[in-house]
């Protein structure tokens, strides 16, 4: 199994940036695709964005679309997400997640495995 690790979040104004890291450890970081989930209070857990294994591909929901990067260090064992022009909408708990490597990316929460504890980005107007 793999053991995550979620950094970076904090209180930002609207319209600027924030970068969170996932640190993965135990079994090998790269046969895991990797997931970004929010929960926003007093709504469920939704999907952010994805990334294979490698890093090739990506994917991410409409609402981050061009705002967010998702990307990944095997070499560090670290999946990262690049958050630009932030919104209040976006604020809420981050978490990344893995799931064993398949051919396609996984969408819903259900699917992936293992956790990080989260970390809270708010964002004010």
């Amino acid at each position: 199994q793999v053991q995550l690790v979620e950094s970076g979040g904090g209180l930002v104004q609207a319209g600027g940036s924030l970068r969170l890291s996932c640190a993965a450890s135990g079994r090998t970081f790269s046969m895991y695709d990797m997931g970004w989930f929010r929960r926003a209070p007093g709504k469920e857990r939704e999907f952010v964005a994805a990334i294979s294994w490698s890093g090739g591909i990506t994917d991410y929901a409409d609402s981050v679309k061009g705002r967010f990067t998702i990307s990944r260090d095997n070499a560090r064992n670290t999946l990262y997400l690049q958050m630009n022009s932030l919104k209040p909408e976006d604020t809420a708990v981050y978490f990344c997640a893995a799931v064993e490597s398949d051919t396609e990316l996984r969408y819903t929460w259900r699917e992936y495995d293992y956790w990080g504890q989260g970390t809270q980005v708010t964002v004010s107007s």
